[in-house]
């Protein structure tokens, strides 16, 4: 009998494409969703994180966990009221999920929950990033320090729990790259800001096959930087978007105070880096990746 994988936010742009890569494998797949709706091969629960219901059969029949839901960081200026949203829509679902596996029987083998490498600080410069680096000060790693002592709770009641701080998801199905590619398409790329912020990037099958590995394999256990071996700047990043387009970049920088401007405190997301490292991925596990070089990971996104 096929083992089932409940996921929540598995609507999104990561949890679609894990989803299809699950039912590939012959897992069973299931979603904890505020609507019932129905989509091909998966099953799907109600839950209301607001009201504190779910239906327990998810968790019954759930054989491992994963944690994608979260708001859109990109969705709008951060008001104080949006702050909060983004904490709430990333912690209050599984601490709800906690509460209940405190008081039930269970046969949960994993959980691998999404984080960010936000967790170090929407900009850390050209140090290098690990795992053991501290987190930092600003609001991006607030809101990451808040989902991984969110996701402490399910390896408190004493399931195997792994937290992939995941870079910049290249997919043509959304997130960053079809918004960078746009421009470039149309002969209006250029960086943003310097151009010399690194991005810590991964393909998308590469991030999702990591989940199923962490699921699969006991010995992954705590936090993984989910990012590709190699690193780019973002302006390495637009001209290696326009040389697969086969586009020149004719424009200059996008000035910094352009976008803060526009975008306010959200700004700092594209305007600061990270040069984040798979250090415990590489020193500790047998992970392959598919797309190591970003060149080869464009060419298979943006060229069909």
């Amino acid at each position: 009998m096929s083992q089932t994988v409940l996921i929540t936010g598995g609507t999104g742009m990561i949890g679609s494409r894990l989803s299809h890569l699950l039912i590939e494998k012959g897992y069973q797949v299931a979603y904890l969703s505020r609507q019932y709706t129905q989509i091909p091969n998966v099953k799907v629960y109600r839950w209301d994180v607001e009201r504190g219901t779910i239906d327990e059969k998810a968790l019954e029949k759930a054989d491992y966990l994963i944690h994608l839901a979260g708001a859109n960081i990109a969705d709008g200026r951060w008001t104080a009221k949006r702050k909060q949203e983004i904490i709430n829509s990333r912690t209050k679902g599984i601490e709800l999920i906690a509460n209940i596996l405190q008081s039930r029987p269970y046969h949960i083998k994993a959980f691998v929950s999404s984080s960010g490498i936000g967790y170090y600080g929407a900009d850390t410069g050209n140090t290098p990033i690990t795992e053991s680096t501290p987190s930092g000060a600003d609001f991006l790693a607030h809101v990451t320090r808040h989902w991984e002592n969110a996701a402490e709770l399910i390896d408190n009641v004493g399931i195997r729990t792994v937290k992939l701080r995941t870079g910049v998801v290249l997919s043509d199905k959304g997130g960053a790259l079809p918004k960078i590619a746009a421009p470039v398409r149309l002969g209006a790329g250029a960086p943003l800001g310097t151009g010399e912020q690194w991005v810590a990037w991964i393909h998308i099958d590469d991030l999702c096959r990591m989940y199923i590995e962490a699921l699969e394999n006991p010995q992954w256990q705590g936090v993984y930087n989910a990012v590709a071996p190699q690193l780019v700047t973002n302006r390495q990043l637009t001209r290696h978007i326009a040389e697969t387009l086969n586009r020149p970049l004719l424009l200059p920088s996008v000035p910094a105070f352009a976008l803060k401007i526009a975008f306010g405190e959200l700004a700092s997301v594209v305007l600061g880096g990270n040069y984040a490292q798979n250090e415990r991925i590489m020193r500790e596990t047998n992970f392959t990746y598919l797309f190591p070089d970003v060149q080869k990971a464009l060419e298979d996104l943006l060229i069909s």
